[in-house]
């Protein structure tokens, strides 16, 4: 009987190493869907070809204000496809006064290389520098906007530069937190390579932020926005959007259009 038993938590331990195993193999196909979708630069926007600071060639657009002066908004898109299926949010942002500099993440569009949280936020900079150096715009001009994974990469980049706003959209904590409520029984935080630690970096940003989230979200809780929002400094704001995790700014478009330019209008003047 003893025997028994031991075979059986033999066997038990196997499965949850096999299992464990198997997670850190698929870590990355569990974070990343880029899609590499061959698209058509739309009419009047600018195509960028910027190098990191470990040489990976990225793609981006930049999309110029429909009046100015405006604000420069830096989006940092979710963790699947790419940056052409965000023209709905591109025209809803420029709607509300700005313009927009979006890149694809490594392995994500045009851009070469195989995306990883490092990797991400050395493409982050690359943009930012782009637009610090040959734009030459203020700091105090650019808003990082993130959304989903994207909002990750936005706030570690905001606390590193200095920047006029920060803009996060169906954020979540942090990749272990995820992981632990997708896979209750494992032992997720000693596995995952990629933390994407945004709540324990938000006591240090610098700048004014603004939270999207709904609570029909159907990936990341309404509570993921409510605790980011304690854990960051003043000036701040939580706006409530109805739909799903990847629709609700454009189910909520008032709701979401009126946030931004109120946003945009309490910035640092030009």
């Amino acid at each position: 009987m003893k025997k028994r038993i031991m075979n059986l938590l033999l066997i038990i331990l196997l499965v949850v190493v096999g299992v464990c195993l198997f997670l850190r193999w698929r870590e990355p196909s569990l974070i990343y869907y880029p899609m590499r979708t061959p698209f058509t630069t739309p009419a009047g926007v600018t195509d960028l070809n910027l190098t990191t600071s470990d040489g990976v060639a990225i793609h981006g657009w930049f999309i110029p204000a429909q009046f100015a002066p405006a604000p420069t908004v830096l989006l940092f898109h979710g963790n699947a496809g790419n940056l052409s299926h965000r023209l709905q949010k591109i025209s809803l942002l420029r709607a509300a006064g700005a313009a927009v500099c979006i890149i694809d993440y490594r392995g994500y569009g045009r851009s070469i290389g195989t995306p990883s949280e490092t990797g991400t936020y050395r493409d982050a900079r690359a943009a930012y520098d782009y637009l610090t150096t040959a734009r030459q715009l203020p700091a105090r001009n650019i808003v990082l906007y993130g959304e989903s994974l994207g909002s990750a990469v936005a706030v570690e980049l905001a606390t590193q530069v200095p920047v006029g706003g920060v803009i996060i959209e169906e954020a979540f904590t942090s990749i272990p937190e995820v992981g632990k409520k997708m896979f209750p029984l494992l032992p997720v935080g000693w596995l995952v390579h990629n933390r994407y630690d945004t709540i324990h970096k938000m006591g240090r940003l610098q700048s004014p932020l603004l939270i999207f989230h709904s609570r029909q979200d159907e990936l990341f809780p309404y509570q993921y926005a409510e605790r980011l929002l304690a854990a960051a400094p003043e000036p701040k704001r939580l706006v409530e959007l109805h739909g799903g995790h990847n629709d609700a700014f454009w189910q909520s478009q008032a709701v979401y259009r009126s946030a931004l330019q109120q946003f945009f209008a309490g910035l640092p003047a030009s």
